[in-house]
């Protein structure tokens, strides 16, 4: 005999869910959607699991993606301090050659 075809995640979790709420026992879920009781329970371990680790984990220090937007701001943070200059030198410029600018500050 093979395997029973694979659960889809969202299946999955619908039916972690419905357990934790107590809107059905895990033998009735068993019943309903066709699987063992035996893999729900290790599906519901799982996930408490999951969320225990991202829980335990996530204050710990900055993810990869807040990594690299932090340094993305350093980087534009640094390229308009060099163009705020730049404008203010062209602008002194430009007072010297055509007199003072009514934009200048």
């Amino acid at each position: 005999m093979g395997r029973p075809p694979q659960v889809a995640p969202e299946k999955k979790i619908r039916i972690v869910l419905a357990v934790l709420a107590g809107e059905v026992s895990v033998a009735e879920a068993s019943r309903k959607e066709g699987v063992s009781e035996a893999s729900i329970h290790r599906w519901k371990n799982e996930f408490l699991e999951a969320g225990r680790s991202a829980l335990t984990a996530g204050r710990q220090g900055p993810s990869s993606r807040e990594t690299q937007l932090e340094a993305e701001i350093a980087e534009l943070t640094t390229a308009l301090g060099e163009a705020a200059v730049e404008l203010r030198v062209w602008k002194k410029s430009a007072e010297g050659r055509l007199g003072p600018l009514r934009t200048s500050r």
